[in-house]
């Protein structure tokens, strides 16, 4: 969750598409190279934070941050 919601930060803007996030796969890729399906995992994460109240599925593969929590 924590590498998904970097990306988000990265993003600085208060919605982004699925899109904008895949733009992020190949970085993601070499932080789990054992992960062979990282787009699945992506769309997982964001469910997750998501569940979380951090960001709102808004539709179509189109988020809206709610809250942004500090980075550590």
């Amino acid at each position: 969750m924590a590498d998904v919601l970097t990306c988000i930060r990265e993003l600085r803007r208060d919605s982004f598409a699925l899109e904008d996030i895949y733009a992020f796969e190949s970085r993601l890729k070499k932080f789990h190279s054992q992960n062979r399906y990282v787009r699945p995992k992506i769309r997982q994460q964001l469910q997750v934070l998501r569940d979380h109240g951090i960001i709102e599925f808004v539709g179509r593969g189109e988020y809206r941050i709610l809250l942004m929590p500090q980075q550590e």
